[in-house]
């Protein structure tokens, strides 16, 4: 089964169950994907991480923040935010990557995408005082509105504490 009818199939699955099938069958082809020489093939992998709910490959998604692609690199942050919604773990595990990426990676859309994975992780002060800084100091205004709406969420979170 190729990863986008998996996909278009998981999107119909009834229940757990169904989907777990469906992640089994297609386990080897995601991890193929994932090391391809083809950043387009690397991408929809990552992507398709999250969109499967495959929490057991979130080793996967690490290597993706890392990769040369900058649409692999922002296939897997898409992954990392949609599963850290309910497993902030995720995030917080890979914190120091993400402060990396939403600080210095060439690509804004990256960038922006780095910041909203951090929406989803605990309230640190070494990302909230890294997303302040964003917000003032950008020259893109949409890395700037990303990180002053994400620093604000994670102050409120961190005051109800």
């Amino acid at each position: 089964m190729k990863l986008a009818e998996a996909v278009a199939r998981a999107e119909q699955a009834p229940d757990e169950r169904a989907l777990a099938d469906i992640r089994r069958e297609v386990a080897d082809e995601l991890e193929s994907a994932a090391r391809s020489a083809d950043y387009r093939e690397r991408a929809a992998a990552y992507r398709a991480i999250g969109q499967l709910r495959f929490n057991q490959k979130t080793e996967l998604l690490r290597r993706g923040l890392e990769d040369e692609s900058p649409a692999s690199r922002g296939s897997a942050l898409l992954s990392l935010e949609l599963l850290s919604r309910d497993h902030p773990g995720l995030v917080n595990g890979s914190r120091a990557l993400l402060h990396s990426l939403a600080n210095d990676d060439p690509n804004q859309a990256v960038r922006r995408l780095a910041i909203l994975c951090l929406k989803n992780g605990s309230p640190t002060a070494d990302t909230i005082t890294l997303l302040a800084h964003l917000g003032d100091e950008s020259d893109d205004a949409g890395l700037r509105g990303a990180a002053t709406a994400v620093h604000q969420a994670l102050k409120k979170k961190s005051t109800k504490r």
